[in-house]
């Protein structure tokens, strides 16, 4: 079934000015949030790009917000302990938190080194508890999103389109090609966001990127054409590699 979404495009001419545009974008959206809240909720992605949107918040913005006002989570991990290479929150801290000053108690990991659907279960509890509920799911002030070759995000991928309508938080999903288990936000979540960002660089996502944004051929078949915010607004950073397959105005 076909939708219209409402989103719009920034292009960047490379992944660093990428990293410095969004980066600019993300701490005027918290602090523009913060004059009307106390608290906001952030769910964070992993992977090369958001990578060095850390690395550019944490050498340009850590005085610039006030991080004992905002929470921390993350979209999705992998089920390995925090000390593993592939451990998204290992990547975050390693890059961003150890560089700034947030209590700990803001800090809201998936423990991926427990069993996945006991984790899962542990996590949504969370979620649930802290944020505010809307649409009878719990609303993320801010999302952040990766997007992966064959068009999955987070963890969801073309496999597993269930988890995008499951009525549950967060579901262990599975990857296809590891074989490896992970634990992830579901789609119904993710939709429910106040505003959800999508962060693509590199030529490898560009027909994933073209198939979505131009409506082409079986893209409903790719996870995150369906990434649809219900009330909230979509936007897709990319840089000109991850951009080549659209026309776009800069």
């Amino acid at each position: 079934m076909d939708y219209i979404v409402s989103y719009n495009i920034r292009v960047s001419d490379n992944i660093r000015t990428l990293a410095e545009e969004f980066s600019k974008e993300l701490v005027n959206e918290i602090n523009t949030q913060l004059k009307e809240k106390d608290k906001i909720n952030i769910a964070l992605s992993g992977g090369n790009t958001p990578n060095a949107i850390f690395k550019e918040l944490a050498a340009s913005y850590k005085e610039k917000l006030n991080w004992e006002k905002i929470n921390l989570f993350w979209g999705d991990e992998r089920c390995v302990p925090p000390e593993d290479s592939e451990s998204n929150y290992g990547m975050t801290k390693k890059h961003l938190l150890d560089y700034i000053k947030i209590p700990s108690k803001n800090i809201n990991r998936i423990l991926g080194e427990n069993d996945p659907h006991g984790e899962a279960k542990r996590y949504s509890d969370i979620i649930r508890n802290s944020l505010n509920s809307v649409n009878n799911l719990p609303e993320f002030e801010i999302m952040l999103l990766g997007l992966g070759e064959d068009g999955h995000t987070v963890s969801i991928f073309p496999n597993q389109m269930e988890l995008l309508g499951s009525d549950k938080i967060c579901e262990v999903a599975f990857h296809p090609e590891a074989k490896r288990r992970r634990i992830t936000l579901s789609g119904s979540v993710i939709n429910n966001s106040k505003k959800i960002y999508f962060l693509v660089s590199g030529k490898s996502k560009s027909f994933a990127v073209g198939e979505i944004l131009n409506k082409k051929s079986d893209y409903l078949n790719l996870p995150a054409a369906h990434i649809k915010p219900v009330n909230g607004e979509l936007i897709w950073f990319l840089d000109k590699e991850a951009a080549s397959g659209i026309n776009y105005k800069t």
